[in-house]
């Protein structure tokens, strides 16, 4: 890219959430937004007229496609070792895994199911179509959690 082209590309600390940095990327006020997608899906299945206007004035990708695959955001459950209800809080945790559940906050949280096998009922989500998550064990993300922040604050990412 030729310098004359990279200074025409504006640049915007981010402000706010998520959603507000697509809005800014369609307003002109930055090149581009990174975002979970599932604020974008939220705007794509809205039926306010200045949210499709939005989306209509932006693309979206999946990164790493051809690669290690996508950074997923990682939600858990667990149980304590003294839980007083231990086989309840095991059939919570059951429930919570199956088909029934994981579609019922997959497709309300416009996001993809944790159990790849549960079909889903969300054009928009559809839309996007398949994509590669990276498979990074839930333990070394944990291991490197304290040095991934250390590095995140060393290069001023905000």
């Amino acid at each position: 890219m030729s310098r004359a082209l990279r200074r025409e590309r504006k640049r915007r600390d981010p402000k706010g959430g998520d959603t507000d940095q697509i809005k800014a990327a369609a307003a002109g006020e930055c090149a581009l937004a990174i975002t979970n997608q599932y604020y974008f899906v939220r705007l794509l299945r809205s039926g306010k007229g200045e949210d499709k206007s939005i989306t209509e004035k932006l693309g979206y990708l999946f990164p790493n496609q051809d690669g290690r695959g996508a950074h997923i955001n990682i939600s858990g459950g667990g149980m304590l070792a003294h839980a007083p209800h231990k086989d309840a809080a095991r059939a919570f945790l059951e429930y919570l895994a199956s088909d029934e559940a994981q579609a019922y906050f997959a497709n309300g949280n416009n996001e993809y199911a944790a159990v790849k096998s549960v079909k889903l009922s969300n054009p928009a989500l559809d839309a996007f179509g398949p994509f590669k998550s990276e498979l990074i064990p839930i333990s070394t993300v944990g291991t490197n959690s304290v040095r991934v922040q250390q590095i995140l604050d060393r290069v001023g990412y905000k």
